[in-house]
């Protein structure tokens, strides 16, 4: 049995993360939350090229917790890490999908999609003793589905898989569904808040939220996270860090929040814990379509901050004309 409209609205009003997602969706959220608890839609969770880091990120989900919202508000059919069906169980679940739930299910993609030799490197059921390849599910359920989420850097844009030389030809849910609008949850592992926040939009409004330039919700990817950083105030005053560890802005060190969309800095992980910056290491910028190869080297220095010496910052991470002369007196 469910949980009812009051039960689930007192359990997500009462936790951080429901706290978080007022913000963002507006004084309507309870409606909505209470939409959510009684439509239980039929979701189905498919993994292509993929570390499970995004299934993982959200599957830690205490606030609230994880159990009640796939268990409870959302009908989830099939999840390849908590479900036990396997190989042609898998493809019975699939034609359910598309005989009795047409446009009716939510179709959640993580991982990117090999498309070279008919993506035939990545397998995930069979029908009749032959493979189904993740190419050809995307294709048919997301076509068929009522909307698609990408869920994280691989899903949206290909991520590390689709990282030179991509030998499988790896892509994002984009280049696959060409019927349905694809909603892309970037960043490396997605936020449970901004699947959760999707979801609920979805079956508030019976549509998908507002997306910007590159398929992501709007509303979690407002500006670069360099103007809400924490060590703004750093740059602001030209303090810059010489290591790791060291107070001051880390844009020396290869932080590429100036160009990296999301609200990490408001929003933070594992319940507002803690998140990259906050930690002490540079960001990634891993929101963004160019991630991860025009986002390298990780740790050393981006070309906005090291222009002349974009390769071979590759093989000298960290090392620029300023920083060598901030060290020049220091020891490690």
């Amino acid at each position: 049995m469910g949980l009812t409209r009051r039960e689930f609205i007192k359990l997500c009003m009462t936790t951080a993360a429901g706290a978080s997602l007022f913000t963002v969706i507006g004084p309507e959220l309870q409606e909505s939350l209470a939409l959510a608890a009684e439509g239980k839609p039929p979701v189905i969770w498919l993994q292509g090229a993929s570390c499970t880091g995004c299934s993982i990120s959200l599957l830690n989900s205490v606030d609230p917790a994880i159990e009640k919202v796939i268990l409870d508000v959302i009908s989830l059919r099939y999840h390849p890490n908590i479900s036990a069906a396997s190989g042609h169980f898998v493809a019975e679940i699939m034609d359910e999908m598309l005989l009795s739930h047409k446009d009716q299910f939510i179709l959640v993609v993580e991982g990117a999609i090999p498309l070279k030799n008919d993506g035939k490197y990545c397998t995930i059921a069979e029908k009749n003793g032959r493979e189904i390849t993740m190419l050809k599910a995307v294709q048919v359920l997301g076509n068929a589905a009522k909307a698609v989420i990408a869920a994280g850097q691989c899903a949206s844009y290909g991520g590390i898989p689709g990282g030179a030389p991509n030998p499988t030809g790896v892509v994002g849910v984009k280049k696959v569904v060409t019927k349905k609008p694809v909603i892309n949850i970037s960043l490396c592992p997605m936020h449970p808040d901004h699947f959760l926040g999707t979801v609920v939009y979805i079956l508030k409004y019976g549509d998908i939220p507002p997306l910007d330039r590159y398929g992501r919700p709007a509303m979690f990817y407002p500006k670069p996270i360099h103007e809400s950083c924490l060590r703004r105030p750093y740059f602001d005053s030209g303090r810059f860090a010489s290591f790791i560890g060291d107070e001051g802005c880390l844009a020396l060190l290869g932080c590429k929040g100036f160009v990296g969309y999301a609200d990490c800095p408001v929003r933070g992980w594992n319940n507002n814990v803690n998140w990259c910056i906050k930690a002490g290491a540079p960001c990634m910028a891993c929101s963004e379509p160019t991630f991860p190869d025009a986002a390298s080297p990780i740790y050393g220095v981006y070309p906005l901050t090291n222009k002349t010496a974009p390769a071979s910052a590759q093989f000298e991470p960290q090392k620029t004309e300023i920083l060598e002369k901030k060290r020049a007196g220091r020891k490690l």
